[in-house]
């Protein structure tokens, strides 16, 4: 009779997740991201969609033909002699991108900076290499499911139609298109 030798029990090792699983991840994401805006871009999804954001204490739509890349906030180099919502620039891909704090520039407390904390580019369309400080991107909104509201003439040309969405939060339209023309968002010298 032959006696077998039982093998070894042993705890199993938990590793930290290596970074090229980290980046191969974010990748996925982002691909399945800008695979939806584009869609959303196209029509393809039939619904109109705009980018939900949270900037300041409210909520804005942004139109997908309007807006760009979206990041999480890196360096920004101060630019001397600015206005205090003009944060500086950053570099995006090799471009340097000045980037405003909207918040600040309505009249609003600096936005904090935080790991929720995105940079929304304007889009390639514009031809303006600027983007916007956003305390959170909130993701895509169907626009169609939600009710238009009848406010007040804006306060400023940047500002669109006002919309309640089925939770009872209020979103504005925000024209990134109607800002590059914008004097008030163009004086960024103090």
């Amino acid at each position: 009779m032959s006696q077998s030798t039982p093998a070894p029990v042993t705890a199993p090792v938990f590793r930290k997740p290596d970074a090229n699983a980290r980046r191969l991840r974010l990748r996925e994401f982002q691909t399945q991201l800008v695979d939806r805006m584009q869609a959303a871009r196209s029509g393809e999804d039939g619904q109109l969609r705009q980018l939900g954001v949270e900037i300041g204490a409210g909520s804005w739509l942004l139109d997908l033909k309007e807006a760009g890349e979206i990041i999480t906030v890196g360096a920004i180099t101060h630019v001397p002699l600015t206005q205090p919502w003009f944060l500086g620039l950053t570099n995006l891909r090799g471009n340097l991108v000045s980037v405003v704090d909207l918040a600040h520039l309505m009249g609003q407390a600096p936005t904090q900076i935080d790991k929720e904390s995105r940079i929304v580019a304007f889009g390639p369309s514009l031809g303006f290499n600027s983007a916007l400080l956003v305390k959170r991107v909130t993701g895509l909104r169907n626009v169609a499911t939600m009710v238009l509201q009848q406010n007040a003439a804006p306060a400023a040309s940047w500002i669109g139609r006002h919309y309640r969405d089925g939770d009872g939060v209020a979103w504005s339209e925000l024209k990134l298109s109607a800002m590059t023309e914008d004097a008030q968002f163009l004086q960024v010298s103090s």
